[in-house]
């Protein structure tokens, strides 16, 4: 357990004998604690050491007014909104108490105070705090142990790509990620969130090519009871769902027409209607969608809708192709190798040879970061306990053609190849029949298998 000196406590009360007794109080509980006599002193304290749980008397000077007390509690909680905040006032009035809490404060304490009660609210506004952190360490390593979860390169095309997602993540406009199959976009979905003031609420993701229309749009906005058959129950949509947070609409170029136009209205207007009913359902909901199409030459086609497309591109982000960035490959390569080092019998990443490098930097990459973490994967495994992998173990590597045969010189060897021609001219004028091909060369057709293994003729 978290020793509770990790927490430390900042106690504001303009008097000194109060302070005394319970700062001693909080000491002998093994807290440490800072002390402010007045509302300067205080945010001097505050800002110059971060103490997560505030001990408050409302009544401090200059004036000792409540309301001040109150002003004060408020610009704490703005300043770091995680602070858990115990008013401890001699202004017991119910009134004050509700205000108090109103405006955020963690629990309210009346004076004279009784100590083993005071202390029961300290422990439980310390518990809470140490619980939260705990709750931020655990999302962190969730995510960085997510496969592919970080979004890895210094090219100038992609590190400008995801600046400007993070730089419109703070706003609420829709955003368009734009980019080939398997360059990132649901990444930089996700880090839009996780930079949005929406982050502490869902990110929802839907895939618009892999569901049929109906399906698709019960998916998207629901269905009531009985709005078809095996409807046997209400279901909320992911717009629903996704309430006060984000939706990430995957290949939005996928997307019937028909629903096109039911997808603009909820964004236009922040309300859906789901199958079968009459009573619309509003929600407050941000739009990342993504695209490997031409949406400009589907709405020439007639196949995408203009109006949508401008909805959904408030800021559009085009995510450059592997090929594009071919000098993040050693970054992105160490980052999958990391992540595959368990399949190999050390468990310990493997390493690229000079030779494989080239290799990776020559290959296209028209799977782009699908495709190199797969052909990683796989030479992961086939290379066993070498630690080091060579070009020869992607799928995509060629050997050079061989040069022409030499000539032969001794008889044997000319012997073998004119055996060797004769066989395959034979083969080949009876279509690859081994029977007819060995009955023309006067050869039982045991003999001629015989005869095609050594000579290697498939």
């Amino acid at each position: 357990m978290t020793a509770p000196g990790a927490v430390p406590l900042l106690l504001v009360d303009d008097d000194l004998a109060f302070r005394k007794v319970y700062g001693a109080l909080l000491h002998e509980a093994g807290y440490e604690v800072v002390e402010a006599g007045d509302r300067a002193a205080a945010r001097a304290a505050f800002t110059a050491r971060p103490c997560p749980v505030v001990i408050l008397d409302l009544m401090l000077p200059p004036d000792g007014s409540v309301r001040g007390g109150l002003e004060m509690l408020g610009g704490l909680l703005a300043e770091r909104p995680g602070t858990k905040v115990i008013v401890a006032s001699g202004a017991g009035d119910v009134g004050y108490m509700l205000k108090a809490v109103q405006a955020g404060a963690f629990d309210f304490l009346t004076k004279p105070l009784d100590p083993d009660a005071f202390l029961i609210v300290v422990n439980r506004a310390v518990a809470r705090v140490l619980l939260e952190r705990q709750v931020e360490t655990l999302q962190a390593s969730l995510a960085s142990a997510r496969p592919g979860s970080s979004l890895i390169g210094e090219s100038p095309a992609f590190r400008a790509a995801v600046e400007l997602g993070e730089r419109v993540a703070a706003s609420d406009l829709p955003v368009l990620i734009t980019g080939e199959h398997g360059t990132g976009k649901e990444l930089l979905a996700r880090r839009v969130h996780e930079r949005s003031a929406r982050a502490r609420r869902q990110l929802l993701c839907v895939n618009c090519g892999a569901l049929n229309e109906n399906l698709l749009e019960s998916t998207l906005f629901g269905h009531v009871r009985g709005a078809f058959t095996g409807a046997v129950k209400d279901r909320k949509g992911l717009f629903a769902e996704a309430d006060g947070g984000t939706l990430f609409l995957d290949e939005i170029g996928d997307m019937p027409p028909a629903l096109q136009v039911k997808v603009l209205r909820a964004i236009e207007l922040g309300e859906i209607l789901p199958v079968g009913s009459d009573a619309p359902v509003h929600c407050d909901v941000r739009v990342v969608s993504a695209t490997n199409r031409d949406l400009k030459a589907m709405q020439a086609a007639g196949q995408f809708r203009e109006d949508l497309f401008w909805r959904i591109n408030g800021a559009e982000v085009r995510l450059p192709p592997l090929r594009e960035r071919a000098g993040d490959l050693p970054l992105l390569a160490a980052h999958f190798l990391n992540q595959c080092a368990h399949l190999g019998p050390d468990g310990r990443p493997k390493t690229l040879s000079d030779g494989a490098l080239e290799a990776l930097a020559a290959h296209p990459w028209p799977g782009n970061l699908r495709e190199l973490r797969h052909e990683l994967h796989r030479a992961t495994v086939l290379a066993g306990a070498r630690a080091e992998l060579e070009a020869e173990d992607f799928s995509f590597h060629r050997r050079p053609p061989a040069g022409p045969p030499a000539e032969p010189r001794t008889l044997p060897e000319k012997v073998a190849a004119l055996e060797r021609a004769e066989i395959a001219a034979a083969l080949a004028a009876h279509g690859g029949n081994r029977s007819r091909a060995a009955e023309a060369l006067g050869l039982s057709r045991q003999g001629l298998l015989k005869k095609m293994d050594r000579y290697g003729i498939a």
